[in-house]
């Protein structure tokens, strides 16, 4: 098990040294610790509070929106890879070597679980504080109706590692993990059914957010989608073969989800469409949560934290105060460019303005731009660090103008 978990984890420090050079504009930033541990997994009960765990027992908490984290004492040096709180005082995280340890007063104090096995437990899911589920190695499954005093294992009926679970309530959850396995059970966990996936490579993150909606994602770019409670699980496209680690939606419409080398996808209807945003890191993101539509947190290797406050949205920069007399889209700069480039245009009137980018087969790669601006210059930043080397176009539209031009990618 901590093969899987280490090879996962490529500690390349010499990238840490210029990870703050090799991104622009993003919707994303930076948030810092002083810290190098591996990060594993976040929960943010609402914007100000939340708790980060990771390598050798790592434990970070924030009361105000990550602005400071502050380390708190976790008791243990296993690796802690799972963790959910249901309100800011009540918590707990899983790790390995069957670690359990839970808080009920924000983490000032962690309290050791006795899970009854040693086997690695990789994510818990609580749906209130006494009913919670933690999956792991091996189709492990446990089960507390009581904030973890008696954890009870229940039977999974397979052998494959399960790497997350989502309980919307306290009968209904789904788990996921190795070759493509997808659980669910309907009351509680006395009875786990398979459902067929579609896919055979590992899934390793699953959101619900009600009995019916939920998202699976995995490895080579696996997204898979349920409106039914997983009677059909359809596949999406994420735009990317690279491993995907975890999702989180807060409604059936609006859902990011993370993966390696810093990639981040966001859709706002259900998956229907999925758009690539910079992070702003080049290493693997291991988890993900958001509170609501915009604010939203990330952790990955190397102590990497990164958070939005607009959905991951890229910040659009005006340029200058006067108006211009028409409207305009220029060329973008520098052009060719590898990775990043900007792109500015202008607007004599206030209006709804989209910017999107194609490939040359005319497929929407990226939108950059889609809300109401006011009169004026803008520039917007263009991070294409995820997309193969060639020709591409980016086109803007607003009411009474639509403008169109090619760029170069040179990788």
């Amino acid at each position: 098990m901590n093969k899987i978990i280490k090879n996962s984890f490529i500690l390349i420090i010499s990238l840490f040294i210029i990870a703050d050079t090799c991104f622009a504009q993003s919707g994303w930033f930076s948030q810092s610790t002083g810290k190098i541990d591996n990060l594993i997994s976040v929960s943010f009960t609402d914007v100000n509070n939340g708790t980060i765990v990771g390598w050798d027992g790592t434990i970070l908490r924030t009361t105000n929106g990550g602005t400071n984290w502050n380390s708190q004492e976790s008791g243990t040096k296993n690796i802690l890879i799972g963790v959910c709180f249901t309100d800011a005082n009540n918590g707990t995280a899983v790790g390995f070597s069957g670690t359990i340890l839970r808080t009920t007063n924000g983490g000032v104090n962690w309290n050791s679980q006795s899970a009854g096995t040693s086997i690695s437990l990789l994510n818990v899911s609580f749906s209130d504080a006494q009913n919670g589920t933690a999956v792991g190695a091996q189709g492990t499954i446990l089960r507390t109706t009581n904030g973890g005093v008696i954890w009870t294992s229940q039977t999974s009926g397979t052998i494959n590692d399960l790497w997350d679970v989502s309980f919307t309530d306290a009968s209904n959850g789904t788990a996921v993990g190795e070759s493509g396995t997808i659980l669910r059970t309907t009351n509680g966990g006395v009875i786990w059914t398979p459902q067929t996936s579609g896919v055979t490579r590992d899934l390793r993150g699953v959101s619900f957010t009600n009995a019916l909606t939920g998202t699976a994602v995995g490895y080579d770019g696996i997204i898979l989608r349920t409106t039914n409670g997983g009677s059909i699980w359809t596949s999406q496209t994420s735009g990317t073969s690279i491993l995907l680690t975890d999702v989180c939606f807060t409604d059936g419409n609006n859902g990011t989800v993370v993966g390696d080398f810093g990639f981040i996808v966001r859709t706002t209807n259900g998956g229907a469409n999925w758009n690539y945003q910079s992070s702003g890191t080049p290493f693997l993101l291991y988890g993900i949560s958001f509170t609501d539509a915009n604010n939203g947190t990330a952790v990955g290797i190397i102590g990497v934290i990164i958070r939005t406050t607009t959905g991951g949205v890229i910040s659009v920069k005006q340029i200058g105060s006067e108006i211009p007399e028409s409207f305009a889209l220029f060329q973008n700069f520098p052009n060719p460019f590898n990775p990043e480039t900007n792109i500015n245009f202008s607007i004599p009137k206030s209006g709804l303005v989209t910017l999107k980018i194609y490939d040359i087969s005319g497929k929407e790669v990226s939108t950059l731009v889609n809300e109401v601006k006011n009169a004026g210059s803008y520039e917007v930043g263009f991070n294409a660090a995820y997309l193969p080397g060639g020709t591409y176009f980016y086109r803007m539209q607003t009411d009474g103008f639509t403008g169109t031009k090619k760029m170069m990618l040179i990788k």
